[in-house]
């Protein structure tokens, strides 16, 4: 059974850094494309595309949001995904979700199999 534990997040202030990872295990981490989604706790809303990677490494894709601040990448040996998240915002506050499916990444949450249980990440004004 795969399993995704995403760690990281944390309280920043306005214009700070974090770097999110979430490690698969218990699957062929080489064969799924990964990505990032962001939601807020209590919120009703679709969770937010934030970033895939495709199995590669070099196929990257951004929400509008994101674009320019954030940066994902993955290591295979350690069968571990990164978001590198910069020039911070309060907007940004969310839980963030690592999510997995095989081979194609996508931008819609319905299309991956497995996520994590996310982790919190909070940026003072």
């Amino acid at each position: 059974q795969v399993h995704l534990g995403e760690s990281g997040g944390g309280l920043v202030q306005r214009g700070g850094s974090l770097k999110l990872s979430c490690v698969v295990s218990g699957g062929a981490f080489a064969d799924y494309a990964m990505a990032w989604f962001r939601q807020a706790p209590g919120k009703e809303r679709e969770r937010e595309f934030v970033a895939s990677i495709n199995l590669s490494g070099n196929g990257k894709h951004y929400g509008d949001a994101v674009k320019g601040r954030f940066t994902i990448s993955r290591h295979d040996v350690l069968n571990t995904v990164y978001l590198q998240m910069d020039r911070l915002q309060p907007e940004d506050a969310d839980r963030y979700y690592c999510a997995s499916r095989y081979y194609y990444a996508s931008r819609n949450p319905g299309a991956y199999d497995c996520w994590g249980r996310g982790t919190q990440v909070t940026v003072s004004s």
